[in-house]
């Protein structure tokens, strides 16, 4: 049984459509499942695994913006990122190989 899909002028939607509103339309682009959900207040607590999650996060983020404007290490953070940038497991961006080497220095400062 074949399978019918109009297209009207709007195809799909997906995201939050009007500030007030709090529902949310959603599309998967793997499935073509389309489907709406309500997102509302947090019902459970933040674990202490998220927690801290969520702290390495915010460390981690502050770092990248000072290291991004620090003059003495621009020059051997683009050597370092261009040396690297062609391996296997070389960052692709500038950005996100400032967050793996942040990342590091963060784990190696509170992990011992």
């Amino acid at each position: 049984m074949g399978k019918v899909v109009f297209e009207d002028p709007i195809h799909h939607i997906s995201g939050k459509i009007a500030k007030k509103f709090r529902t949310v339309y959603n599309y998967m682009k793997a499935t073509g499942l389309k489907y709406t959900s309500v997102h509302g207040e947090r019902s459970t607590q933040p674990s202490t695994k998220e927690l801290k999650a969520r702290e390495r996060f915010t460390a981690v983020a502050a770092m990248v913006r000072a290291r991004k404007i620090d003059l003495s290490k621009i020059v051997t953070d683009q050597e370092a990122f261009l040396a690297q940038k062609d391996t296997a497991t070389g960052a692709k961006t500038m950005k996100a190989y400032l967050w793996r080497v942040c990342g590091q220095e963060y784990d190696e400062q509170h992990n011992g």
